[in-house]
């Protein structure tokens, strides 16, 4: 039995990660009184800033800035909260074993005569390929801010599908069959249609694997690509960014926006209970006992942890309790940060003091059978022994995260399954897993291990314990094709709006998924405030 309520607020808010943040300024500023509630000692979720070393910090889980809409940026004004993001200063570096390698900025020209001396076929390709990819990805960020239309909805939901099937017409005949390759095909049968070099398909394919348990050549990783290509830093369509400070950065400034909008947040307030009375949401209960009311509940967490633990499965439709039960999780991500007394010396080119490439996002995938090759160890052994990885070493452009000649490095690293086999524990795989990984490092750069003064690790189950990533997650689902738009997380519940009236969801498991975006909390909003004026003052007993 619920306690008896000491407050009462118009929306409740479950989970304090980005989109969580972004929802609750945007209710705010409409006027609206909100409470945001997180179950850890920071808000943040998967985009924080933690010191894993003393002198030593770094980005826990997310890295990079791109996805994050600008829009969301300026309306929230997380500059003036003391957002500050720089692009990294180039774009791609990637090593081979045999001590070739591929150095990509941000200027054409550059990038096509460094390509030429790969394949002068990949250089006329490169272009034309990414101008082709713009033009899918140009129809991906008019649909970043929609409500995706529900199957079997009403005239609204018509009225949308019209809108996007205009949309994609609009495409002509040649894009619209690049849409659908992009939907239905893997990433590596594209990537082999227009490329040869074995290097410069193993750095694009990497954005198709990010954060997707799955083969460069499982159909869907096309869209994982396309997923990862849409975003802008300050402006610049396609870069990617760094939030100085970290990533955590991007969320206190997000906090310090819903505050200044008045907003209430509360850490250490993990939510037991939805409060549903009347077949509706009322309100939360906390741990401690404590009863919150309001008028309608906004959930940013996994939805395997909402349904039927939040909600019991039986206040819900029996085959959408179903079709959450069968959501599938697992990114098949291992994610390092690592404290350096100096910088990596690669083979490839080498030097021991700071250069271009090490501004770059660092890739260890030479070619998609490395990359194909690693997902099957990880089936069948649990991780790759050589696996994919994206390093980035931050402190070469943000001097807050490491000491004076010292230096952080972040490692997002493929694959690692979310369940090893045997009944083997995390707990019990993870040094090994990490020693894999700083060995397979230190082939490229050799000076790599003896200079580590510090790692965390954090494995598929650390990311699931720490961070609430249901199988280690970072997208809160997978992108596949049957969880995507209309279909994220269920078919027929793709508007934000749960089966239970008053409870919404504004997680990366709606549209448009995973990534710092802000996309989910911002559309989110939207809808409760459409629905506000039918939602019934909660009952304070």
């Amino acid at each position: 039995m619920t306690a008896m309520a000491k407050e009462s607020f118009d929306v409740v808010i479950i989970g304090g990660g980005h989109n969580g943040l972004v929802c609750a300024f945007y209710l705010a500023r409409a006027g609206k009184k909100v409470c945001v509630l997180e179950r850890r000692e920071i808000v943040g979720g998967a985009c924080i800033t933690e010191t894993f070393h003393p002198g030593f910090r770094n980005s826990v889980a997310s890295y990079a800035v791109s996805l994050l809409s600008p829009q969301i940026i300026a309306e929230m004004d997380l500059a003036r909260h003391g957002l500050k993001v720089v692009i990294r200063p180039m774009a791609y570096f990637a090593p081979t074993p045999d001590g070739r390698h591929l150095l990509l900025s941000r200027d054409a020209a550059e990038n096509r005569a460094t390509l030429e001396r790969l394949s002068r076929n990949d250089a006329v390709a490169y272009d034309a390929y990414h101008a082709r990819l713009d033009r899918l990805v140009d129809l991906l960020r008019k649909m970043l801010g929609a409500t995706p239309p529900n199957a079997g909805g009403g005239i609204r939901d018509m009225l949308a599908a019209a809108g996007l099937a205009n949309d994609v017409r609009k495409l002509g005949l040649e894009g619209q069959r690049d849409l659908v390759d992009f939907f239905g095909k893997s990433a590596g049968e594209i990537l082999d249609h227009w490329f040869e070099s074995d290097l410069l398909k193993g750095v694009l394919g990497f954005d198709a694997i990010t954060g997707f348990y799955g083969s460069p050549y499982t159909p869907g990783s096309a869209y994982v690509l396309l997923h990862h290509v849409f975003g802008e830093a300050n402006g610049v369509k396609g870069a990617w960014g760094h939030a100085i400070g970290g990533m955590g950065a991007i969320t206190e400034a997000m906090a310090k926006a819903c505050m200044e909008a008045g907003v209430e947040i509360r850490v250490n307030a993990p939510v037991t209970e939805v409060i549903l009375k009347s077949g509706r949401a009322q309100g939360v209960v906390l741990g401690d006992g404590e009863s919150l009311r309001a008028r309608a509940v906004a959930s940013n967490i996994h939805p395997q942890l909402l349904y039927g633990k939040l909600v019991p499965n039986d206040s819900l439709p029996t085959d959408f309790a179903e079709r959450i039960e069968g959501w599938r999780s697992g990114s098949g991500v291992f994610r390092m940060n690592v404290a350096l007394s100096e910088l990596p010396n690669f083979t490839a080119p080498p030097s021991a003091a700071p250069a271009r490439h090490h501004s770059a996002s660092i890739l260890i995938s030479p070619s998609l059978d490395y990359i194909d090759t690693a997902f099957t160890d990880a089936r069948r052994s649990g991780w790759s022994r050589a696996p994919a990885i994206e390093m980035h070493i931050p402190s070469v452009y943000d001097e807050t995260l490491a000491p004076k000649g010292a230096h952080v490095a972040n490692l997002f690293c493929q694959y690692f399954a979310p369940n090893l086999p045997g009944g083997r524990s995390w707990d019990e795989a993870r040094d090994a897993a990490a020693d894999a990984i700083i060995d397979t490092v230190t082939t490229y750069a050799p000076n790599f291990r003896s200079s580590m003064i510090a790692r965390m690790a954090l494995s598929p189950l650390d990311l699931e314990r720490k961070l609430a990533l249901v199988g280690g997650d970072i997208f809160h689902g997978q992108l596949g094709i049957d969880q995507l738009f209309s279909a994220r997380p269920v078919l027929g519940h793709a508007d934000y709006r749960s089966p239970i009236k008053g409870l919404f969801m504004c997680g990366s498991a709606t549209h448009p998924g995973g990534g710092v975006t802000g996309w989910p909390g911002h559309n989110a909003a939207r809808e409760i405030l459409k629905d506000f004026s039918k939602l019934k003052a909660p009952e304070l007993a």
